[in-house]
């Protein structure tokens, strides 16, 4: 089922400086990474896009569906990229996923957006929350946060924890297939032992 309520934006500006290479182009299976997001992204709603600072790296890995949000502010980092998404998007909830998790479950992701029309109206965001942390990057963000969200960054505030904890945000339970569906990647050496689970998986 998909759901024109929600947007996707996939992040791919990070400078994946511990990676040494880009992260959103490694490959599995002979798809990158950005691309098997896409296509996670795809299942819940035909709204996605790509937020980057790069469009031309990326071009040939777009899908049909997806499109690119050009950053005007790159490198500034998530909230403000969330920021951006929520000022240029028309949609009731944004999805933020970042591309360096590889194990991406399109059932989960899908299980949880149909969650969302039974939070009340007042819940800005409905983030997975795991070992007392937020999972920002992989989370639903309502429309109206914006206000807050942009008063916290004008304030300085840069962390999404911090933001997450002073807003109505509700925690999705995080159980095993959520915890590995989570992992993500900011080493050569975490991308490959990744790589073996899912060849195990």
């Amino acid at each position: 089922m998909t759901n024109h309520k929600i947007a996707v934006i996939v992040l791919a500006g990070g400078q994946s400086s511990r990676m040494g290479q880009d992260k959103a182009l490694l490959e599995i299976e002979g798809k990158s990474l950005l691309q098997r997001a896409l296509e996670v992204a795809a299942t819940v709603t035909p709204q996605v896009y790509v937020l980057t600072a790069w469009p031309d790296r990326y071009r040939s890995t777009l899908t049909e569906q997806s499109q690119f949000l050009i950053e005007y502010n790159p490198g500034s980092g998530p909230l403000v990229a969330l920021t951006q998404g929520l000022t240029e998007i028309a949609a009731d909830w944004i999805l933020l996923l970042a591309c360096d998790l590889p194990l991406l479950d399109a059932r989960i992701i899908q299980n949880w957006a149909n969650q969302l029309t039974n939070f009340p109206q007042s819940t800005l965001a409905v983030v997975p929350y795991q070992n007392s942390r937020w999972e920002p990057l992989c989370g639903f963000y309502r429309q109206q946060s914006l206000p807050s969200l942009q008063s916290f960054i004008d304030q300085g505030g840069r962390s999404f924890q911090a933001w997450l904890n002073q807003i109505s945000a509700i925690p999705l339970p995080v159980g095993e297939p959520e915890a590995v569906m989570l992992l993500n990647c900011n080493t050569l050496e975490e991308f490959e032992q990744l790589k073996g689970k899912m060849g195990s998986g």
